[in-house]
């Protein structure tokens, strides 16, 4: 029996996709200066508890990369696409970039953390705004 996923989404070059087989959050912006040098602008991501994602990565592409011990955040190795965050104090959860997922999505954009944090360049959507996450 084929089991059904609710999200699928990929890098840029395809080596890494994945499928979500859970719900998923609505969309949160990330501000904060490790996610904008991160995805180059802002983070813009969804997130779904870690046991209903299911990543192919056959050639061993996807790298973690951790700047502070509690937060760890994945790219492809090959195009460098932005994927994955997760805190270390939620293991259960991960956050999927967004942008990854294959359209339509569903989701919208609800919230914008660390706002105090956002680059000059870029007008934001009217959304909650935190100034921390």
């Amino acid at each position: 029996m084929s089991e059904a996923y609710s999200a699928s989404g990929r890098c840029l070059c395809g080596a890494i996709s994945f499928k979500v087989s859970g719900t998923l959050r609505d969309v949160f912006n990330c501000h904060c200066h490790r996610c904008r040098r991160f995805t180059g602008h802002y983070m813009a991501a969804t997130a779904a508890d870690v046991a209903d994602l299911e990543i192919e990565d056959r050639d061993l592409n996807l790298q973690w990369f951790y700047p502070v011990p509690e937060a760890g955040y994945a790219f492809c190795k090959e195009c460098g696409s932005s994927l994955f965050w997760q805190s270390q104090a939620a293991q259960g959860r991960i956050s999927i970039c967004a942008g990854t997922l294959d359209p339509p999505t569903g989701l919208r954009t609800v919230q914008a953390w660390w706002a105090t944090e956002a680059s000059d360049y870029h007008a934001r959507p009217r959304v909650k705004e935190i100034d921390n996450e």
